[in-house]
């Protein structure tokens, strides 16, 4: 006879900002990952009035419950999954009441950047875990700009921060105990890919996130003081690069240099809204320029984002920034840390002179370090909550 899985509440967020496929698949690796090991997941993301779109729609008829509803249904979770105002208690999916009755029986509660902080869905669990998803930022918050991030009733915390443990990084702990615990991909879901539709390297992101910080005389920045760093990269090194970047059409002096410079930019919206569009596109180029936030570069905290692992696992090399993973990863083969231009630069070399072997190396590489039975099952065993 199998043995009973745990019962576990993932808190999680992608429908707040509608239309980002990416987010989806960060929040799904984990939902699925545990059903995948025989687990009873529940889903529910918290929204409050002022995320819902248009403005002053009521929950049902909002755009963030439509799309909601849309990943539910593609995902197969509509009886496992909800949308809850947390200004209340009105839900999409799965009702309140059936909400507050799995979580008072529930094992585990997973909160994805901690979300569900100061809901009392928490006070019955028995371990909750905060997992950062934001590698020094939330710490620096936290600790510099002392805003709350939400730690208060969690008994756990971990980050995705490959390299936090080994304590040779620049970042606060706020007195807490970290986890480190890389970010999972369902093997299953993100199988090799054989047709490259894009003779590029591609990635999708955001030019700026929010809340950059100076302290101790250093800049913890945004993904465009990275890429202003590297804006030169197309014509130094003849590579060809597609980036579907989330920038405002304000930055007009940046977006110029960007395309003088030979990058092509592409609309995010049109190639990554939703998670297959998200997966095609990822799938069907020829391997990502992984460019990270100056933050995660300057914190040398060994973050390392869930969209490569995506790559690396559909056979698609990754060229990524350094922020320290180097010492928790491979690197040279399928997956290059670079610091400089010239690091690029080898890089596409080494991925004109064997492509198909850095391949295979890209998707051993996740196999090896990424899968979702592994990480999770690993996870668990840490957290010492193992049925």
């Amino acid at each position: 006879m199998a043995k009973p899985g745990l019962r576990i509440l993932v808190g999680g967020a992608f429908a707040r900002v509608p239309a980002q496929g990416g987010l989806v698949w960060m929040v799904m690796q984990y939902v699925l990952g545990l059903r995948q090991l025989g687990h009873e997941v529940v889903l529910v993301e918290p929204v409050t009035g002022d995320d819902l779109r248009p403005v002053e729609s009521a929950l049902p008829a909002s755009d963030n419950a439509a799309y909601f509803e849309s990943v539910a249904r593609h995902f197969e979770l509509q009886e496992s999954a909800t949308l809850l105002r947390v200004d209340g208690s009105e839900t999409v999916g799965v009702s309140w009441e059936e909400l507050r009755r799995f979580a008072e029986r529930a094992d585990l509660l997973i909160d994805l950047a901690g979300g569900l902080a100061g809901s009392d869905l928490l006070e019955r669990i028995p371990v909750r875990l905060y997992l950062d998803l934001d590698p020094g930022f939330t710490q620096l918050w936290h600790a510099v700009e002392n805003i709350d991030m939400g730690f208060a009733g969690h008994t756990h915390f971990a980050t995705v921060a490959l390299g936090f443990e080994s304590g040779a990084h620049a970042v606060p702990t706020c007195g807490l105990d970290w986890i480190a615990t890389p970010q999972p991909v369902v093997l299953s879901e993100w199988p090799v890919a054989e047709r490259t539709e894009r003779d590029a390297l591609t990635t999708v992101a955001n030019w700026r996130g929010y809340g950059s910080i100076r302290t101790n005389g250093v800049f913890y920045g945004q993904k465009a003081h990275s890429l202003r760093e590297l804006v030169d990269l197309p014509r130094r090194t003849g590579g060809r690069f597609e980036l579907a970047l989330a920038i405002h059409a304000d930055e007009s002096a940046d977006l110029a240099a960007l395309e003088a410079n030979g990058w092509t930019l592409l609309d995010p919206g049109d190639v990554a809204a939703s998670p297959e569009d998200y997966r095609r596109f990822i799938q069907g180029s020829k391997a990502e320029l992984g460019v990270a936030k100056s933050g995660y570069v300057a914190a040398r905290c060994g973050w390392f984002s869930d969209r490569s692992v995506c790559y690396l696992a559909s056979g698609r090399p990754v060229i990524a920034q350094e922020t320290g993973f180097g010492e928790a990863l491979p690197v040279g083969a399928g997956l290059f840390a670079f610091d400089t231009v010239e690091d690029v630069g080898a890089a596409l070399e080494e991925l004109q002179r064997d492509y198909e072997g850095q391949r295979r190396a890209a998707r051993l590489i996740a196999e090896e370090y990424f899968a979702s039975d592994r990480v999770l099952g690993r996870l668990l065993e840490r957290l010492g909550v193992t049925a």
